[in-house]
């Protein structure tokens, strides 16, 4: 009897990380990117609560990652001037980890750890530079898929599992809607690149700056030399659609939407110019807008999404988390109902469902407290995070009751009986 064949879309975080424990599973896996190879770039990500859990599960994986981990000690506010005024550094605890996490880590080295787990598996397919163009959710139980640029045969697959992050263009066609159908704006979007410049002086401190209009510039060490920069813009939580001009932009093509970030972030102060200049011209720059992903279920019929597709957190700190946790999750149900998908599918829906809304729960004053909108705002935004960062270790006590992500793993995951 031939294995049952599952088709996942994506090949960041969460494609790789399914892929993984579907082969232990027992499945047949072919993973799609719509890239021609893995994305470099990309902002520091971090792995916390169930994520560390199950990290610890995979042979391997918590030394690679601590391997790549990024090279920043600490993080730190400076005003205009560049003077620091705050400091957070990492707790040394990873069951209480507080805005500097113990695996701090790049995206594109997080999905080149996953890659390399599960690229020489034999029940592992990846094909790069293809994307889905339709799902038909067929009676007898697969699901049949067509492939925009042809370097896949239309074809049956007994499950399709969407992993190709909050604006999923899969998730649009597996539940016959809109890409932003399911979005819950939050009001924000951001900017990333990595610079040659390094801004830091050979600083390991991640160093943060926040001018009036909701503008926030973050600017970390870079192992390969230069700078990791993130801009990140929180508009006005009063203003309905805000983001539309930033994704006009994106429509328009890369060139205006590089243009739309520099004049967005012109006149903010400190090194501000000369890094919005160096990141809009940088190679890898490249914006998204942060949303949540908020699902009546999280499948229907054969479909299914793990990751940002179905439930993006936004500014919570747990969306790698909810990668890692959703791929454990949905193959150790598959493997648990052993020859019924459906029942599988049933039952990841009810372990996951629970995590996904405490995960998502927004901490209070965020993301407002990011980024204010006035410099009176900024003034007591800054009071306080001084009050706070006295003590690194009350800090981390003031987050773990705030934001689920930063406590410990409280979930209570199942063991499932993996196959060899």
């Amino acid at each position: 009897m031939s294995k049952p064949h599952v088709l996942v879309v994506g090949a960041s975080v969460a494609g790789p990380m399914t892929a993984y424990w579907l082969a232990r599973a027992g499945f047949r896996i072919t993973v799609i990117e719509r890239f021609p190879k893995l994305r470099p770039g990309g902002q520091n990500i971090d792995i916390r609560t169930s994520g560390v859990t199950i990290m610890r599960k995979i042979p391997g994986m918590e030394p690679s990652v601590r391997a790549k981990t990024t090279p920043q000690d600490a993080l730190q506010f400076v005003n205009a001037k560049g003077k620091p005024y705050a400091t957070v550094k990492p707790t040394g605890d990873p069951s209480q980890q507080g805005l500097l996490s113990e695996y701090e880590i790049f995206r594109d080295d997080l999905s080149g750890i996953l890659f390399d787990l599960t690229k020489d598996n034999p029940n592992v397919r990846y094909v790069f530079g293809e994307q889905v163009s339709a799902i038909h959710q067929e009676e007898k139980g697969k699901v049949t898929v067509e492939f925009q640029e042809g370097k896949l045969p239309k074809g049956e697959y007994d499950l399709v599992v969407a992993c190709d992050g909050a604006t999923s263009r899969t998730r649009a066609l597996g539940l016959h809607s809109t890409v932003r159908t399911h979005m819950h704006p939050i009001n924000m979007w951001a900017a990333y690149s990595s610079v040659s410049t390094d801004y830091l002086s050979g600083g390991r401190a991640c160093t943060m700056y926040t001018a009036v209009g909701g503008r926030a510039m973050g600017i970390g060490p870079d192992p390969a030399g230069g700078n990791r920069v993130c801009a990140l813009a929180v508009l006005p939580r009063n203003e309905a659609d805000a983001t539309q001009a930033f994704r006009t932009a994106q429509k328009e093509g890369d060139a205006a939407l590089r243009t739309y970030v520099r004049r967005h972030f012109a006149g903010c102060g400190w090194e501000t110019a000369g890094v919005v200049d160096a990141m809009t011209a940088a190679p890898d720059f490249y914006a998204s807008e942060l949303v949540q992903i908020k699902l009546p279920a999280l499948s229907r019929g054969r479909f299914t999404l793990v990751g940002d597709a179905g439930y993006a957190a936004g500014p919570t700190g747990g969306g790698t988390t909810l990668a890692m946790t959703g791929g454990y999750v949905l193959a150790g149900e598959l493997l648990r109902h052993a020859g019924d998908i459906d029942a599988g599918l049933r039952a990841y829906e009810e372990t996951m469902r629970p995590v996904i809304e405490d995960m998502q729960k927004i901490p209070p004053g965020i993301p407002t407290a990011i980024a204010p909108q006035t410099w009176w705002g900024i003034a007591i935004r800054d009071a306080v995070l001084v009050a706070l960062t006295w003590g690194n270790a009350a800090f981390g006590w003031v987050l773990k009751y705030l934001a689920p992500s930063f406590g410990g793993d409280n979930y209570n995951l199942p063991e499932y009986e993996w196959l060899e």
